[in-house]
């Protein structure tokens, strides 16, 4: 049956709309909106009621690549250096050396339990052995309680920069199963070029990019995301044209530029949030869309015996040792261990071995699709009884602060922050002669519902008031964030 431009469009556009509503609907029951995606596309697939005939490896794989490169700018333009600054080393060994540890612990364990020779598991092992950034970012994000200790951002970093160890750990894996006659010591050298690449190429595009954000002076404000999009698309395949890990560059080139000041800061920031999301829903519509459920009735029982033992023995064992010199806490450590959500990653990851045609590609491919279900259903739906569980959660009352500055471009440290006085803040019902603001420090317009309110020393601050504040640093804020009881 031939479809014209038209019906896919109609089709694709129909998709996107059942996702959203249902997941507006479905989500206040705790279901992830991931699993929803993924459901609206097996139901609109072959063997669900759209009936829609989708059997096209490359084309999911294609779209989850174009997905994932976006998805981890978007996430790296998020994170904050003196956020991940004081866990860094912890995020880089979970993201390298967890990753390897949890290929080989369920690689071998595959292997033991299957008719899978070691080389078939470890290959199975090494695409379900990251944790998905996609799911991560979506679901830490959307919760509305906080982590102690540094714990979100090493969630964060992990999730964001671990994906490439995977990508490499999968091909490299594909290419040993293809090629017999290959050994694994000619992987070493070809491990530490594409990383090193990858990392440079990172840091120079990340300084490109807001150096030509800030110059290039457009006519068109509209044409930056259109810039910045050519400039993320360029140095992800050009990356890669060289050898390197276009993953890993892409993500290194997000966390520099967005910790530099450049144009149009927050308005990019919502750009590349809003494409993630649509990138999610896309990702996991085509992937639904590809899975036959049929396929996945018999390797159920071999899916659930494995998503176990990664949950609860791969991941942890990979945790413990890659955090061994860490000061990190044990409850710290079984949190992390907990959150080790699979999402469209590994699926997508799934499709190179069925694409190179290994023999029991298809097999994988099923087995990884019903460990990504167990993990998002099952630790995905219980992050926050977890954190409480092990007293590791506090409720985030921190209003956001947004620095004006930032959407022109300057580089000064003053600037106008925009402060919102939620339930529990001190200075509600009182004046503004009654707080201890800094000297320097001036409240400029308060925004109260539909309506601004030009402030004087009489003016009594009601609860959700939005107050727009020149401060000269980051000291000054602190202040006022005191004095305003945040």
């Amino acid at each position: 049956m031939n479809f014209t431009i038209e019906d896919i469009l109609l089709g694709v556009s129909g998709l996107l709309l059942i996702s959203i509503v249902i997941t507006k609907s479905l989500g206040r029951l705790g279901i992830p909106a991931l699993i929803l995606f993924l459901g609206v596309g097996m139901l609109a697939g072959s063997e669900g009621i759209g009936g829609i005939y989708f059997d096209d490896p490359l084309s999911a794989q294609s779209i989850g690549s174009i997905a994932l490169t976006l998805i981890l700018f978007s996430g790296g333009l998020d994170t904050r250096w003196e956020s991940i600054r004081p866990v860094l080393w912890r995020g880089v060994s979970l993201s390298t050396l967890g990753v390897f540890i949890t290929a080989v612990l369920l690689g071998v364990f595959v292997s033991l339990v299957s008719d899978f020779t070691l080389l078939e598991g470890l290959l199975l092992g090494s695409i379900v052995s990251s944790t998905d950034a996609a799911a991560v970012f979506s679901i830490l994000r959307s919760k509305s309680i906080g982590l102690k200790n540094n714990l979100r951002p090493t969630l964060e970093l992990e999730s964001g920069s671990n994906d490439p160890m995977a990508y490499f750990l999968t091909i490299s894996i594909t290419f040993l199963l293809v090629n017999q006659n290959a050994g694994i010591l000619e992987l070493v050298p070809m491990f530490f070029l594409q990383m090193s690449i990858g990392a440079v190429m990172g840091v120079v595009s990340g300084r490109i990019m807001a150096w030509v954000i800030n110059k290039i002076k457009l006519e068109q404000d509209g044409l930056y995301p259109a810039l910045t999009l050519g400039m993320v698309i360029f140095t992800y395949a050009f990356t890669n044209l060289i050898s390197g890990n276009g993953f890993l560059a892409v993500y290194v080139s997000a966390v520099i530029l967005g910790n530099r000041n450049f144009i149009h800061k927050g308005s990019l920031l919502k750009f590349y949030d809003g494409v993630a999301w649509l990138m999610q829903i896309l990702m996991f519509l085509t992937l639904g869309l590809l899975v036959f459920p049929s396929h996945i009735l018999p390797v159920m029982g071999t899916g659930v015996l494995i998503s176990l033992f990664l949950i609860f023995v791969a991941r942890p064992i990979s945790v413990y040792v890659s955090m061994a010199f860490s000061k990190a806490s044990h409850k710290e450590k079984l949190y992390i261990s907990w959150v080790g959500l699979r999402g469209a990653v590994p699926i997508v990851f799934a499709t190179y071995p069925m694409l190179a045609g290994i023999e029991k590609s298809d097999m994988i491919f099923n087995i990884v699709f019903f460990i990504v279900l167990i993990s998002v259903m099952l630790q995905g739906t219980t992050l926050t009884v977890v954190a409480k569980w092990l007293h590791l959660g506090v409720q985030d009352n921190r209003p956001k602060s947004i620095r004006l500055g930032e959407e022109m471009g300057y580089d000064a440290k003053n600037a106008l922050v925009e402060l919102q006085l939620i339930d529990g803040c001190t200075a509600v019902g009182k004046s503004i002669v009654e707080l201890q603001f800094p000297k320097t420090a001036l409240i400029v317009l308060i925004d109260r519902g539909e309506k601004f309110v030009t402030p004087n020393g009489a003016t009594v601050l009601e609860q959700g008031d939005k107050l727009l504040v020149m401060v000269d640093d980051d000291v000054e804020l602190e202040k006022v964030n005191q004095a305003l009881g945040i």
